[in-house]
Order: C-alpha cells, then sequence, then structure tokens
C-alpha cells in the first residue's frame, strides 16, 4: 500500500493529528474522540486491528496496513507501531498524536510501562512528536462500558481542551525527542532530558456524564507497586498489585479489577494520579521521553577507578 498524504490536507489547514489506541480500531473510546476531535482539527486514524492492551512498547518488524476510509488505517500490529507508522510512513505528517480513549485507567508508574495506550504516546515522543495519552475510568465499577459511548463523553472534552490549549500555548515547547534530528538536519545535540521538557501527557478522566464539579488536576504517577509470588504445583503464579499502600491487594487482570471506591483518597499523596481519580477529577500528569537521567558522585567515583587493563 502506498503511503499517501492525508485525504484532506489541501483542504484544511487545521492542527493535524494523529489518532491511535491500544483497545483496536473499532474500539467506542477511540470513535468519541475522532468524533470530538474532528470539529477542531483534521484526524488521521492508524490504529490496531484488534485489541493489543497491555502490551507496552512492543514494536514489529514489519506490519499490514489496510485503508479503512479517508484518513483512516488499520495496522496489524501493536499501538507502538501504529504510532511510528502514523508519523513516518505517511506523507503528511501530524502535529501531535491522541492515544485513546482506553477502556480503563492507566495511572501509577507501574501500570504506565505496561500500557499500550502510553506506549503509542510515549513513541511519539521519541519520535520528536508530542502527544496526548487518554484513558477512562469508571468511579463505580473501575472499568466503563465498553459498549456504551457515553462514557467516554467527559474524557473527550477534557481530551478536546488540552490538544487544543496545549498546541496553541507553551505546554511542549522545547521538547525534542530523538526523531526531532531528522527535521532539523541532523542539528540536535541530542535528545532533551531536562525535567521541565514536556513530551506526552497522560490523562485519566472520569467515564461519566458531563456534569459540573469535575475539575482538572496536574498529577504525578504514584509509585506504588508490588508483586507476589505463589506456586501452583511446578509453575509459579505472579500476582501483582497497585494498591499496596492501603493495604487492599488486587490483581492487575480485568476479570478481577480493584474495587476503587473501597480505597479513600486521603490515603495517598494529594500530588498523585492515584489521589485525583479517587476523587472523581480528571488527573493530567505531564511526563518527558527519552527517559531523563540521573547522577550520583558514588556512581562517578566508581567509573573513574576503574580501568581496563588487558589483563
Amino acid at each position: 500500500m502506498d503511503a499517501p498524504a492525508s485525504d484532506s490536507a489541501e483542504a484544511d489547514d487545521r492542527p493535524h493529528l494523529l489518532l491511535t489506541n491500544d483497545d483496536g480500531i473499532d474500539s467506542p473510546g477511540l470513535e468519541a474522540l475522532r468524533g470530538t476531535l474532528a470539529d477542531r482539527a483534521r484526524v488521521t486514524v492508524v490504529a490496531p486491528t484488534t485489541d493489543h492492551s497491555g502490551v507496552g512498547r512492543q514494536r514489529s518488524d514489519a506490519v499490514e496496513v489496510t485503508r479503512r476510509g479517508p484518513d483512516t488505517y488499520a495496522v496489524d500490529g501493536t499501538p507502538a507501531d501504529c504510532a511510528a507508522f502514523g508519523l513516518r510512513g505517511l506523507d503528511d505528517r501530524p502535529d501531535l498524536v491522541v492515544s485513546g480513549c482506553n477502556v480503563g485507567p492507566n495511572f501509577d508508574a507501574y501500570i504506565l510501562g505496561h500500557s499500550g495506550t502510553v506506549a503509542a504516546a510515549v513513541e511519539a515522543a521519541f519520535l520528536g512528536t508530542p502527544a496526548v495519552a487518554v484513558s477512562a475510568y469508571d468511579p463505580t465499577g473501575f472499568l466503563p462500558d465498553p459498549d456504551d459511548p457515553a462514557d467516554y463523553a467527559l474524557p473527550a472534552a477534557a481530551t478536546e481542551h488540552l490538544v487544543t490549549s496545549a498546541l496553541e500555548t507553551a505546554v511542549f515547547e522545547g521538547f525534542a525527542g530523538f526523531g526531532a534530528a531528522e527535521a532539523t538536519d541532523g542539528e540536535v545535540d541530542g535528545p532533551d532530558t531536562t525535567t521541565d521538557r514536556v513530551g506526552f501527557l497522560n490523562v485519566n478522566a472520569p467515564a461519566i456524564a458531563p456534569e459540573a464539579g469535575v475539575e482538572m488536576r496536574v498529577t504525578q504517577p504514584l509509585t506504588d507497586y508490588d508483586t507476589r509470588i505463589e506456586r501452583d504445583g511446578d509453575r509459579f503464579r505472579f500476582r501483582n498489585t497497585f494498591w499496596a499502600s492501603a493495604g487492599v491487594e488486587a490483581d492487575l487482570g480485568l476479570d478481577n479489577p480493584p474495587d476503587l471506591p473501597a480505597h479513600d483518597p486521603a490515603d495517598y499523596p494529594e500530588a498523585s494520579d492515584r489521589h485525583a481519580i479517587l476523587a472523581g477529577d480528571v488527573s493530567v500528569t505531564p511526563l518527558t521521553a527519552p527517559h531523563g537521567v540521573s547522577s550520583h558522585e558514588a556512581l562517578d567515583a566508581l567509573a573513574a577507578d576503574w580501568r581496563f587493563d588487558g589483563n
């Protein structure tokens, strides 16, 4: 298949958005975002043919791409594959990537590394394009109804505000991923690793009808995680938990989702994403990619004291 420019590129000078997800191209969450964002921007959809939830940043060596309609492409691959194809396989390059809206929340530092929704945003940031990952959570049952478009109305409204405002303001100003070197003829010294450069936003919004009183809060991912090993004959099962600080365990499997209302927001730091979603607000976490670089004097000393002498 040829890689054409966006169908409406010549007739529409609005911002160009690449929309993807990990639940698959037929997900109602993706369609809700497309319908809302199409009023404010040109939207090109490049999404997985089937559900690829929880694959993290897995990439494929090769993918098949099927054109589903105007500005719509189904990729037989992962969310990260979709972001890469949308940014490098189409002639008309998007200004920003939106990934979602996921059926279920993606919060806390540990979950972010497993989420296919977030992975598409990370892939975009590595390729020098800012992104917004969006997930919906049900305050009464954890997972929204995948077949009810109304559950995605508020997440879509929050996304529209963030996307249009971010492109018009300095939210992503100064950010450069590895892929930015191509756009500047290779004159980029290296990836921006300073923590004040936002590469992508991770958004979690309640799956409720739009109503007054819902706030948007800038948060930090909670670093609260543990795992338990259980023996089952000759096999060992991993039981991953992310409610450790509240003393309540819940498996990550969707067949046994945690009961959010059983946990008090006060159990968690007020600045954390978990506190925000338990309080019924929209959580927006600004993150960066490539990953930040740390330093430690002890490590500097270890490196300085060693030299291989060939023996």
